[in-house]
């Protein structure tokens, strides 16, 4: 390196994964197993009980919506993008009952600020 230019030479900066396959079958990719959020399991939890409670406060066809929204939430095998649209049908009905609602929206949001998905 060459003193106060900042160039490197010969040198790599790497952030992240480098995967290099070189023939092969049968190639799965990076499979990584990552602990949850501290907190998320909690508040996962909390926000299933509240759907739970809110569920019998709404509509028939909302109550469909936070159960199959439910296990989108829930599950970390699903994608951030589902995960995040089930997120916000949930607040969207849960904003619908006003004042009743605002606790659903509150753990919604704590959940995707978690999740990093907000």
């Amino acid at each position: 390196m060459s003193e106060g230019t900042g160039h490197h030479y010969g040198s790599n900066v790497h952030g992240g994964d480098n995967v290099n396959i070189y023939g092969g079958s049968h190639i799965n990719g990076i499979v990584k197993h990552q602990a949850p959020a501290p907190g998320l399991t909690e508040a996962l939890a909390r926000l299933e009980q509240l759907v739970g409670e809110l569920r019998a406060q709404v509509e028939p066809g909302s109550a469909r919506v936070l159960d199959s929204s439910l296990p989108a939430i829930t599950s970390d095998a699903t994608a951030p993008a589902t995960r995040r649209d089930a997120l916000v049908a949930v607040a969207t009905i849960a904003a619908t009952v006003g004042a009743l609602g605002q606790p659903v929206v509150d753990a919604v949001t704590q959940v995707l600020a978690l999740l990093g998905i907000g």
